[in-house]
């Protein structure tokens, strides 16, 4: 080794990858993001899907349905990691959301912005959940659409989209791709074939409530698709000084399995819902210069109206 012993080398190697490692801030950042978007490859993604169903009671264990990974989903992530090595665009970003972020919610500025765009289904996924098929027409409403990805991939089975959406700069990005934006306050006044609720229950200051205009504005036959983060950390964006919900839903549980069905048998059934099936997706979040994609663990479940009875009718 030219004179060099393996003692002396093995000494001098961390010296040698400490002078390696990145000084200035950006690069030790892209150093950072080049770390976590490779443990980001050797993540089992498969994972995302699971559920120990030894965990549930049997009549909810029942009416779990397994998703897989598909086209769609790797295409997100794909796009993802394109989007967060745009350097200057991430940086551009990074100092907007700053200078915003004293005044504006983070909705708000990634309306602005036009970024933070999340992936819960894909068109396959939404057909193997809902058993709609494209072309069905019928009425959908989606409540807090954001920037319309998820919307546009359910539009497709739809005659009639209605969305509802709190962010100023959002419901521009909606009306702008075409849809027919409701107000907050009234959008449960007329019937939908489908409700879509993707990860809003966790967000909104009366949960409990919007459980109730769901239920109002489902068609008797109608279906409503609730997607909610587990575990369950409410937390208000705008409208409260502590960011706490008014109202609490009764969820109780450690784990994710517990936690579903809690939520079953503590909210859906106690609101009036008959929960068809469920399953386990990841949400997915585009990323930033810290990494490729972010992702939280979604419980999705497909609910119905109960038959009326002759004492309703």
């Amino acid at each position: 080794m030219g004179g060099v012993t393996v003692e002396k080398f093995e000494t001098c190697l961390p010296r040698y990858n400490s002078m390696l490692r990145p000084r200035g801030t950006l690069a030790r950042a892209l150093y950072n993001k080049y770390l976590s978007d490779e443990h980001l490859d050797t993540i089992d993604r498969n994972e995302w899907y699971r559920v120990n169903l030894k965990c549930i009671v049997p009549s909810v264990a029942r009416i779990y349905h397994q998703l897989r990974p598909d086209e769609e989903t790797d295409h997100f992530l794909e796009t993802s990691r394109r989007l967060s090595n745009s350097v200057l665009t991430q940086i551009y970003h990074s100092l907007v959301k700053f200078i915003l972020g004293f005044f504006m919610t983070q909705t708000s500025i990634n309306g602005l912005l036009g970024r933070g765009s999340m992936f819960v289904f894909s068109t396959k996924q939404f057909s193997q959940l809902t058993g709609r098929e494209e072309g069905n027409g019928g009425d959908l409403v989606d409540l807090g659409a954001g920037d319309g990805a998820m919307t546009r991939t359910m539009g497709k089975f739809f005659s009639s989209v209605t969305v509802t959406e709190l962010s100023k700069p959002m419901r521009k990005l909606l009306r702008s791709a075409g849809f027919a934006v409701a107000d907050v306050d009234n959008w449960f006044e007329r019937k939908y074939d489908v409700v879509s609720c993707l990860n809003v229950l966790d967000r909104c200051e009366r949960p409990k409530t919007l459980l109730g205009q769901i239920r109002a504005a489902m068609k008797p036959e109608g279906t409503a698709i609730v997607a909610v983060v587990l575990p369950f950390k409410p937390y208000v964006e705008s409208g409260t000084k502590d960011h706490k919900p008014v109202e609490q839903l009764p969820i109780s549980g450690q784990g994710f399995e517990e936690q579903v069905q809690s939520l079953i048998e503590d909210v859906f059934l106690p609101s009036g819902f008959i929960v068809k099936k469920w399953s386990r997706l990841p949400y997915l979040c585009q990323g930033d210069l810290n990494q490729a994609f972010y992702w939280l663990h979604d419980a999705v479940f497909v609910l119905s109206l109960p038959r009326p009875t002759l004492e309703d009718l």
